[in-house]
């Protein structure tokens, strides 16, 4: 476990960072990645059972709930933390940022893939959920509260119940700018707007 990299990748990705202590005692999100590290390692080896025991042991002290079976890439993140669930088959690349209450889960009781795959970079928003073995490209945005059901392709913002697509995802600083998002309702109704103004320019002119 690379703790150090892990730590510099708090700074990084949240300015309310202030002091090496606070990172180290005060992240939960962090504590959980951690945990489920060693947890990883025993699954991976075949001691499934001690490895969801410890994974179980994170989830009552961090609210977040990774499965062992999880891979999970490097400088991962998961600000705040809390109702995160990772699921057993989900693949997650370097680089990913999760905030509270994302969700990635699968949508099969069969035994095999049933989780999303996240590429690199990917920044997922509070309160989002990405279900089935669909793949999230890299550098990709999921805004908060999305429903994501299909796969998203790189550099792709999507947002919505379900989610919708735009232009554009986010690399480096612009991982936290994850509240800049098309307004999708906004623009389909203006379109109306505009439809209904032609219609009645025609109709007055009869």
């Amino acid at each position: 476990m690379n703790f150090s990299e892990d730590i510099r990748t708090v700074f990084e990705k949240d300015p309310a960072a202030r002091g090496f202590w606070e990172v180290l005692l005060c992240y939960p999100g962090l504590h959980a990645v951690w945990i489920y590290r060693p947890a990883h390692w025993l699954w991976a080896n075949g001691f499934y059972f001690p490895a969801r025991l410890l994974s179980h042991l994170a989830r009552f002290l961090t609210g977040v709930e990774i499965h062992p079976g999880a891979s999970i890439g490097r400088r991962f993140f998961i600000d705040h933390g809390m109702g995160v669930v990772i699921g057993e088959t989900s693949e997650i690349g370097d680089d990913v940022l999760l905030y509270q209450g994302v969700v990635l889960g699968g949508i099969s009781l069969e035994h095999k893939k049933r989780h999303p795959t996240l590429g690199n970079g990917v920044v997922v928003g509070a309160g989002a959920t990405i279900l089935g073995a669909i793949k999230i490209g890299d550098r990709s945005r999921i805004g908060a509260g999305s429903v994501v059901l299909q796969e998203v392709p790189a550099d792709t913002t999507v947002f919505g119940i379900p989610a919708h697509s735009a232009r554009g995802g986010a690399a480096g600083p612009a991982q936290l700018d994850h509240n800049k998002l098309p307004d999708f309702c906004g623009e389909q109704m203006r379109r109306v707007q505009q439809e209904l103004d032609e219609l009645k320019k025609e109709l007055a002119k009869k």
